[in-house]
């Protein structure tokens, strides 16, 4: 009976506290004075205790924070964690107070979180990003600039033009005097900081879009009457895009956006090497020059960096026919453009500076935190033909940033990448940049020796794909005709998919897949696996590991996936 008694006195204990933590949280009220207490400063010396502990870990250790705190819990699925978020109330109360929010946020969100700063997470382009980059996160969210506006930014504005110019330089090379003229120039624009990759590209073909259908006699613009008339003022049937089959998918969107219709993104097929096939290219610029103007090429756009391959496309070959047949240039260089830091490797990027316009992402190869883009134009003048003016924000004659940018409020990204510029230097990305291509191709000559695997693309900046496929399959493979290349194929993309999921969820390391479409004679869709080498504390000893991993995966479940 005393044991009983023991239980439910412990069944009444854990009921009372049960009671008095819900009563605890009653007593969270959403007045004034608790307002104005939340708004400037911690609660109390608790909550100060807290955030003192998690902050200093990430300011001050931030990679060993991540290893400790962010997925190292026991597997969940998407499907559990999605059962855990379900609740679509906000109270009228506060429900927290911040000391248990940000342990919560720590302990139960975290440790689900995708740890892209292990060197073992290679498979997308996203990566650590050195400590101090969190520091200048949180000094510029301090500061809370809005580059829109002049009035609400002042210096950063100023700066940004600069960070601006600096970039320009390093794509393309002008003269001292052109940069005197233009950096400070509030009637010419070089270029302009973007949310991100896809949001530059689309301000770039907006602006080719604008230059191409102008105003005329009798016609103000497209920017102005839209689509419909611009096709009826110019005798156009339609304007289309021209790229490789391995451009960014933001190319769609954009001719979505800009009314051209995404089917009228044409892809060309590719070269042995995975660069835009020129032959092709030329031929279809040929072709649509034949519909005596029914049909305008809106713009050609060069990859400096594919998604899938890291492949460059031939860039000052594409500039200089872009050149004779008067065609706008665009060049997506959103994961290629930082090796122009590299006096090693820039030359593989040679061609950029006849672009028209280029794209480079921040929040890649320049390491700086989610998420950042930038477009740039060789033309200062250019991007007047999408400057939009509001008396109450942007009016004409003003310096404001917004007046032409396709994003209105926007933070200041350009003090990030200002101030790394200054703590790492040319040389410091130089180095990053060479460690990834050099990594990149040692990992290819481990591939080529282990009889279980097949290098499909070769680096030439830092990815590569390569499948599992071992020697006995890839002699098959050389003996086949096409209906047995093609069951065999099926099989190994079988295969490839089920190890890359099964090493994804055993967390240990992390790459990524994808379908690439093989230029052979019979162009067959092969899944690969794919590598993205970015993070310089990833190398050799840890690649060969994430290869070992790969095998012992195969070698243990290849009855089960074969039989798929």
């Amino acid at each position: 009976m005393k044991l009983n008694h023991q239980q439910f006195g412990d069944t009444d204990n854990k009921q009372m506290n049960m009671k008095n933590k819900n009563a605890k949280k009653t007593e969270l009220v959403a007045n004034w004075q608790t307002l104005m207490r939340t708004f400037i400063r911690p609660e109390n010396e608790e909550t100060k205790l807290i955030l003192i502990k998690y902050m200093e870990q990430i300011l001050f250790g931030l990679h060993n924070f991540l290893k400790k705190h962010v997925g190292i819990t026991e597997e969940v699925s998407l499907k559990e964690l999605s059962k855990r978020f379900t609740d679509t109330r906000i109270n009228k109360n506060p429900e927290k107070k911040l000391a248990e929010v940000i342990t919560e946020l720590i302990e139960d969100i975290a440790p689900h979180a995708v740890n892209v700063a292990s060197p073992y997470f290679v498979g997308h382009m996203t990566s650590a990003i050195p400590f101090f980059m969190v520091h200048l996160k949180t000094i510029v969210a301090a500061l809370n600039q809005n580059l829109v506006k002049i009035e609400t930014s002042k210096v950063v504005s100023i700066l940004e033009k600069q960070v601006i110019a600096k970039i320009h330089r390093v794509i393309y090379k002008e003269k001292e005097s052109f940069y005197k003229e233009h950096v400070q120039n509030s009637k010419t624009t070089l270029g302009c900081f973007t949310k991100d990759g896809t949001l530059a590209n689309i301000t770039a073909l907006w602006v080719a879009r604008n230059s191409l259908l102008s105003s005329k006699e009798g016609f103000s613009g497209i920017e102005e009457e839209g689509i419909a008339a611009a096709y009826k003022a110019y005798g156009i049937e339609k304007c289309v895009i021209l790229t490789s089959k391995l451009s960014h998918y933001s190319l769609k969107k954009a001719g979505g956006i800009l009314g051209i219709g995404n089917q009228n993104i044409i892809a060309i097929d590719v070269d042995s090497n995975n660069r835009i096939n020129l032959a092709l290219l030329n031929k279809e610029i040929k072709e649509i020059k034949q519909t005596g103007g029914r049909i305008r090429i809106l713009a050609v756009v060069g990859i400096a960096g594919a998604t899938e391959t890291g492949t460059i496309d031939p860039l000052k070959e594409i500039g200089m026919l872009c050149s004779e047949n008067k065609i706008y240039f665009h060049v997506d260089a959103a994961w290629g453009g930082p090796t122009l830091m590299s006096e090693k490797y820039r030359h593989l990027l040679d061609g950029i500076e006849l672009a028209d316009s280029v794209t480079i992402d921040c929040h890649k190869q320049f390491y700086m935190p989610m998420s950042s883009g930038m477009v740039y134009f060789k033309d200062p003048a250019i991007m007047d033909s999408i400057a939009y003016y509001a008396n109450y924000v942007n009016r004409p004659g003003s310096v404001d940033l917004g007046i032409k940018s396709i994003t209105g409020s926007r933070e200041a990204n350009s003090i990030i990448l200002d101030c790394a510029l200054k703590i790492m230097g040319s040389q410091g990305y130089a180095l990053l940049i060479e460690h990834g291509i050099e990594t990149a191709h040692e990992f290819a000559e481990e591939i080529k020796k282990r009889p279980d695997f097949q290098l499909i693309t070769p680096p030439e900046l830092n990815v590569l794909t390569y499948r599992i496929c071992p020697a006995k399959i890839k002699h098959k493979l050389s003996e086949a005709n096409f209906e047995q290349r093609q069951s065999i194929n099926e099989k190994l993309n079988k295969i490839n998919r089920t190890v890359q999921r099964l090493q994804r969820e055993a967390g240990k390391s992390f790459v990524s897949r994808t379908t690439l479409s093989i230029g052979n004679k019979w162009k067959e869709d092969i899944v690969v696996l794919r590598c993205v080498i970015m993070n310089p504390m990833t190398n050799i000893n840890i690649l060969r590991k994430i290869l070992d991993e790969q095998e012992e995966i195969y070698r243990c479940h290849m009855h089960e996936v074969s039989s798929q």
